[in-house]
């Protein structure tokens, strides 16, 4: 009967301190997209995808796993198997950030393969929207960011206005939670302007950088410098739209 009575208050004892230990609550924020949102090896340096940075900003509270992949569209995400073994894993309380666009609007012969009808671009959303409800995720939806277009007045060009529209529109029906990229960084390159946007970009010259020797023109891809900026338009709707996952930003320490 002692004996019976020491394990008692002994099992009473464990179960009282694993009532204070960490359960596993632990919120995932997963990133699915394209090549301007996605990780890069150090090779590719100085080429950032904005979710490189932007992981950087949030607390270790959070996990956040980048599965955006360079040339994927909505349809070769879903077909290539790649948004299944989200789903699979994904636990009530995470995010999805959806940022696709880029690819689905790819017309030409080399790009047949990613094309998506502007129709099809919104079934493909939609379905992220309600398989990610259907987890009890938390779905937000991203409008592509912009390339570095201008016209011959020094005005940026809107280079996603179907796809983003669609985006939008798809945000609205489903009460879906929705970051415009396309809009804000439009305003944030406009404001660098024609010569200075190229700071943004990989714009290099011939033997500045080890990895491109030859140099390189793409107005479509970020550096770092561009991938922070675009990263912190991005947090900065985050907390405009009052989502819980504001609260998980990584706050500024007063100088004292």
């Amino acid at each position: 009967m002692q004996l019976l009575k020491k394990y008692g208050l002994l099992i009473v004892v464990i179960l009282a301190g694993t009532a204070f230990l960490p359960h596993d609550k632990n919120v995932t924020v997963w990133m699915i997209g394209d090549s301007t949102m996605c990780k890069y090896s150090p090779d590719r340096a100085p080429m950032t995808g904005w979710g490189m940075p932007f992981a950087l900003f949030f607390d270790s509270s959070l996990t956040i796993e980048n599965k955006a992949a360079g040339g994927r569209s909505t349809r070769t995400f879903i077909n290539e198997k790649r948004w299944q073994p989200i789903v699979e894993s994904m636990k009530g309380g995470d995010y999805v950030l959806i940022q696709f666009g880029h690819n689905d609007e790819a017309t030409g012969e080399r790009y047949k393969d990613r094309y998506t009808p502007v129709a099809d671009f919104k079934i493909n959303l939609q379905r992220f929207i309600a398989e990610t409800n259907g987890r009890k995720g938390i779905p937000v939806l991203i409008t592509p960011v912009t390339r570095r277009v201008f016209d011959k007045d020094g005005n940026i060009k809107e280079t996603h206005k179907e796809y983003s529209a669609a985006v939008r529109e798809v945000a609205q029906a489903t009460n879906t939670p929705l970051i415009d990229l396309d809009e804000r960084s439009r305003e944030l390159v406009q404001s660098f302007g024609p010569i200075y946007s190229k700071l943004l970009y990989m714009n290099l010259d011939s033997m500045a950088n080890p990895h491109y020797p030859a140099g390189l023109k793409d107005n479509t891809h970020f550096n770092e410098y561009g991938a922070r900026l675009m990263a912190a338009l991005v947090l900065q709707e985050i907390k405009k739209l009052n989502i819980a996952l504001a609260d998980n930003i990584i706050k500024p320490v007063a100088k004292k």
